[in-house]
């Protein structure tokens, strides 16, 4: 027999449906409410709000627990490559080596951009922030791949996701080389996805380009960790414009403009932009620990803790490791990163964040990754689009294939009642 929950109202009882997910979560059906009851819920910014039923990620943030699929992040992040992950986040399994190797040279075949979109990307001023860039350019390509597709045909929807993940890091690439002021390249047909990325960013038009494989691992892991998490507001804002039948490169082209924001996407830039502070007010770590114990002061220690796991960010410590190695075999000397490693040790040791579990979080670690790197601040939440771009073609491809309506939530009104209208010359 189904489970259900009751509601009281004006002394009727209102029978609802539970819903159970293969993880045991629970959930009331109230699909009916409105019309049992002429009631809708409220729930603002959608915190206890189930926007749809999907078999892609299991989030659970009370235990510190990321699964893709049902796989663990961290076996994922430890022994998978980013393809691998895209292809099972996207399709629904891990694929075989020959499933691989076609998805590969599938991608390879469509990364190259039109040229005349390449003028489009030289049309933006120097000084224009990179995700403004990279999602017009994303949803430029719409212009140049004008033909619908048909989410029934799966040749059709193959060719789409190949697509996009063969052009989306040509154009991150050329967004973070025309920032830094250097040639628009493309990559080697002969590489692998992750290793073509780097090469496509890093190598100087005056010198051999010689790949570095802790540098290259680091980024693998980094874009497995960042491929997709649930319903957040960029993959839901993906599913929301492609539930009005919008193709998948204008969705994908919403999803980045919605990562941007500083409390989301745009968090690990938060970060070096607050270390950075700390080194120009003379890099006193300790003053600022107690600043962000003061809740009475309004700086806020970027990085520590996070909105849904409340226990541990099970991908910061995979990150952190990843951190470390990239620091130790570039040998850097940065006073900003000498500055992350000491809010660190504090943090882990501070009985204040302890008690709190406001442990390091991904962004923490990945903005530290992309500076040693090289990589200019305003240019990392680029580098977690790309990331995330295989999680959001699966909750495009997964939410079109289920039919699922298109989105329209509802309001409670709070505004005026009706009242006559004024001719102008009576006001």
């Amino acid at each position: 027999m189904a489970k259900t929950a009751t509601l009281s109202y004006e002394g009727k009882l209102i029978e609802l449906l539970l819903v159970e997910g293969t993880q045991d979560e629970l959930g009331i059906d109230i699909k009916t409410l409105r019309a049992k009851t002429n009631l809708i819920t409220l729930d603002p910014g959608f915190k206890n709000t189930g926007s749809c039923q999907s078999a892609i990620t299991f989030l659970d943030g009370e235990q510190g627990i990321l699964r893709y699929r049902g796989y663990d992040i961290d076996e994922l992040a430890n022994s998978a490559d980013f393809l691998e992950v895209a292809y099972l986040l996207i399709f629904g399994e891990l694929p075989n080596e020959e499933q691989l190797e076609k998805f590969l040279v599938d991608i390879k075949e469509e990364s190259y951009i039109d040229e005349d979109l390449k003028k489009i990307l030289e049309s933006f001023p120097s000084a224009a922030h990179p995700m403004g860039v990279l999602s017009s350019l994303t949803s430029a390509l719409t212009a140049f791949n004008s033909n619908t597709v048909d989410v029934d045909n799966e040749v059709d929807m193959y060719r789409a996701i190949t697509r996009i993940m063969g052009k989306l890091p040509v154009l991150v690439a050329w967004v973070f080389r025309k920032k830094a002021g250097l040639p628009l390249k493309y990559g080697d047909y002969a590489l692998g996805y992750v290793e073509n990325i780097a090469r496509m960013m890093f190598r100087k038009p005056n010198k051999e380009y010689i790949a570095n494989p802790v540098v290259d691992a680091a980024l693998n892991k980094l874009l497995i960790l960042h491929a997709e998490h649930e319903q957040n507001c960029s993959t839901s804002t993906v599913r929301i414009v492609g539930s009005s039948h919008a193709g998948l490169f204008a969705s994908v082209s919403a999803g980045i403009s919605a990562l941007w924001g500083p409390l989301h996407g745009g968090a690990n830039q938060a970060v070096v932009e607050m270390l950075e502070a700390i080194r120009q007010d003379g890099g006193d770590t300790k003053k600022y620990m107690e600043k962000a114990k003061d809740k009475a002061d309004p700086f806020r220690l970027m990085g520590f803790g996070h909105r849904v796991y409340k226990n541990f960010d099970p991908r910061a410590r995979i990150i952190k490791k990843a951190a470390d190695e990239v620091l130790a075999d570039l040998g850097i000397v940065d006073p900003v990163l000498d500055i992350a490693k000491e809010l660190e040790a504090e943090a882990l040791s501070d009985p204040y964040f302890v008690e709190r579990k406001l442990y390091p979080n991904v962004d923490f670690y990945s903005g530290i990754i992309y500076r040693a790197m090289g990589i200019s601040t305003e240019t990392f939440t680029v580098m977690f689009a790309l990331g995330r771009l295989p999680g959001w073609i699966a909750q495009w491809r997964e939410m079109r294939l289920n039919k699922e309506p298109i989105g329209r939530p509802r309001q409670i009104y709070v505004g005026k009642t009706k009242r006559p209208f004024v001719p102008l010359n009576k006001r």
